[in-house]
Parts: C-alpha cells; sequence; structure tokens
C-alpha cells in the first residue's frame, strides 16, 4: 500500500506519516524499488496503535520511545520495556479518565439544580455569601 492510501485509511496527512517515520514514531518503512514507501500490515498497525494512542494523549517523545525499543527485538530482549511504557500509559489514561468523570459528574450536578439554584437567588434564599461550596460538595 502506498502513503497516499495509508494516510486515507487512517484520515491522516500524507505528511503526518512521513514526520511520524522520519522522528521514529513509526519504525521505518520498506520502501519499493523505485524509493516509495510500502506500507504492509504491520506497518498498518503501527499507524493504527500510534494514532491511537497520540489521540489518548500519549507524548511523541513516548512513542519515539516504544518504537525505537520494537527496532531492537531481535537483539536484545525489549518486550518487558515496550509493556512499561504501555503500562505507564494505561496509567496516565486512567488518571485522565477519572479526572473527567469527576468533573462530567460536576456537570451533571450543575444542570440537574441550575434551575432549583437560580430560583434561590431570586427569591433572595441564596446570596454570593450562601452559597454552596463545590469543591465540599460529596460526590455520589
Amino acid at each position: 500500500m502506498n502513503i497516499k492510501q495509508a494516510a486515507e485509511m487512517f484520515d491522516l496527512t500524507v505528511d503526518t506519516l512521513r514526520y511520524y517515520e522520519r522522528v521514529g514514531v513509526i519504525p521505518p518503512v520498506h520502501r519499493n524499488e523505485n524509493g516509495y514507501r510500502d506500507y504492509t500490515t504491520s506497518d498498518l498497525n503501527w499507524i493504527y496503535l500510534v494514532k491511537n494512542l497520540r489521540n489518548a494523549g500519549l507524548s511523541v517523545e513516548s512513542l519515539i520511545e516504544f518504537a525505537t525499543l520494537a527496532q531492537f527485538r531481535e537483539t536484545q530482549n525489549v518486550e518487558e520495556a515496550q509493556k512499561q511504557v504501555l503500562r505507564d500509559q494505561l496509567k496516565e489514561l486512567n488518571e485522565k479518565l477519572a479526572e473527567m468523570n469527576r468533573v462530567r459528574d460536576l456537570l451533571v450536578y450543575k444542570i440537574e439544580t441550575y434551575d432549583e439554584h437560580i430560583a434561590k437567588f431570586k427569591t433572595g434564599e441564596m446570596n454570593s455569601e450562601n452559597v454552596e461550596k463545590l469543591w465540599e460538595r460529596k460526590s455520589d
């Protein structure tokens, strides 16, 4: 598969794929006899993995580390190091998800109680001096 087809397949630009290969985010792609990139299934798997990990927030530096380790698989035992990169990313992603869930819960709470709070402000039952402390609110 050529670079244009690979880029279209994953909704990336040709420049992005060239960049990923140049900086080492993906391993070097085999070139055909004319010097054009010829993407294999393995290359496409790398692109798919990288795109998803980038979307999840993994840094380019971590991806370079992961891809660099893969290139030494035949001469060194790098599987554990690669797994650790993935574990670290999973931990970071789980922390982000937990934070996003906390913010989501806060938004749900604000939406559900919005009319009630506005009514209390309108009647004078609540004012800027006696509002609830959102940071002390108990989560469900």
